[in-house]
């Protein structure tokens, strides 16, 4: 494609001098146009004019008998750009295009309004991409930090069928779900860990400030001490002695586990065991299902075919003992069998999500029964998490006040022994 040397103003009154690829003259101009730059001079560029202007922007790399490729350098921001910024990005998008402005429009009016460093940095590198033709799906495919395999096939699949409005606010939706579920999570841990937190406050200060003292003041007293006493002088003791151990021990051996956790191997074996918890297991279940039937609603109804909306729902399945199950069911359906009797031969999903999709598949609405089936289990979910939550709290305030009532029963013990020795 010819390339074309270019002076132009931009809307403040700067002059910028660069190159722009285009089929001819009259497209170079369309997209300075487009970038917001006015040409005082175009011409086409010699082959050393650009290569001198390119190798400041991309670095080459050739090999004998191999074709030269160009890879764009990556700066530390966009290093450091990530899964967050892609929801925000699509909120402030669909804003401006359900307004009636086009996608490349929209983006560069973002990229000069935002505030926010990494949205800003988001828009100003999609609006690169707009500005020289490329369409949004294409654009985004030069960030894979932030749109995943996809978000990229629903924007394109609105782009294609002239509904990318629509299919925004239908990802928009989704996403939040997927993002209001993930605060769920994380509320529903953050009492627990936090009494957690206090329980353990208060056990290391009976033992390491509260003990030592009464066991000075008992010594004093003289006399045998009763086994519940001793046993509690001893647990201080050995607290103070190798209680840093014991925290350096125990620290090392998460740090280790989390480790292996991270291995395939590791995360397949731990997703198992989940599977066997009493309270994990049901919930693993329920955010299967969940995960499951969102993602797949949606993939199918903004018109990604069913093998690719199968594929990418694998992806979206956290326990990976059911992502492998799903992954053989995948198979199952590509080779003519129905969905929901490959999901009844993985042993994963419950009877009642697979007559619900068997109903769905026989009367043609199986999108319709997805979404029902995402609805009950977010609230079953929402149930588990509020259940879950009172148990711990109530496991470790029922500790808290076993080990307290413990020290009182071993103090109170050990006065009433001393005293009636005081009468004898």
């Amino acid at each position: 494609m010819p390339s074309f040397s270019y002076t132009a103003r931009d809307r403040s009154g700067q002059m910028h001098h660069d190159i722009v690829d285009a089929p001819s003259r009259k497209d170079a101009l369309r997209l300075l146009g487009a970038r917001g730059l006015t040409p005082t001079q175009v011409s086409e560029a010699t082959t050393r004019t650009v290569a001198a202007k390119r190798k400041k922007i991309f670095s080459t790399s050739a090999q004998p008998g191999a074709q030269t490729s160009t890879v764009r350098v990556k700066t530390p921001e966009v290093a450091s750009l990530s899964r967050r910024e892609r929801l925000p990005f699509l909120e402030a998008l669909v804003d401006l295009t359900s307004s009636g402005l086009s996608a490349g429009e929209s983006v560069r009016l973002l990229s000069s309004r935002l505030k926010e460093p990494r949205l800003r940095l988001v828009c100003n590198l999609l609006w690169e991409q707009l500005s020289e033709g490329a369409q949004l799906s294409r654009a985004m495919g030069t960030l894979p930090a932030v749109f995943d395999p996809s978000t990229l096939n629903l924007i394109q699949s609105g782009e294609a069928t002239g509904n990318l409005n629509d299919v925004l606010t239908r990802l928009i939706v989704h996403l939040q779900e997927q993002k209001e579920l993930r605060q769920k999570v994380l509320s529903a841990l953050a009492y627990p860990a936090f009494m957690m937190l206090v329980a353990g406050g208060v056990v290391i200060f009976f033992m390491v400030f509260l003990l030592p003292r009464l066991q000075t003041l008992l010594n004093s007293l003289g006399g045998e001490l009763p086994t519940s006493t001793r046993l509690l002088l001893g647990l201080s003791d050995f607290g103070l002695k190798y209680g840093v151990f014991v925290i350096i021990g125990l620290v090392f051996a998460a740090v280790a586990f989390w480790r292996w956790r991270q291995t395939e191997v590791g995360r397949l074996q731990t997703d198992a065991w989940m599977l066997k918890l009493p309270l994990l297991g049901p919930f693993s279940v329920s955010q299967t299902v969940l995960a499951f039937s969102q993602t797949l609603s949606v993939l199918l109804e903004n018109g990604i075919t069913t093998s690719e909306a199968l594929r990418m729902t694998e992806r979206q399945i956290q326990n990976r003992v059911h992502r492998h199950a799903f992954d053989e069911a995948t198979g199952r359906v590509l080779e003519g069998e129905a969905l929901s009797a490959s999901l009844a031969r993985t042993d994963c999903f419950p009877e009642l999500v697979l007559d619900q999709l068997s109903v769905g598949e026989n009367t043609g609405n199986l999108v319709p029964s997805l979404k029902k089936v995402a609805v009950a289990y977010q609230k079953a979910i929402s149930y588990q998490l509020n259940a879950f939550t009172r148990i711990i709290a109530t496991v470790v305030l029922l500790g808290v006040f076993s080990f307290v009532g413990f020290i009182a029963f071993a103090i109170i013990s050990a006065v009433f022994q001393l005293s009636s020795s005081f009468k004898m």
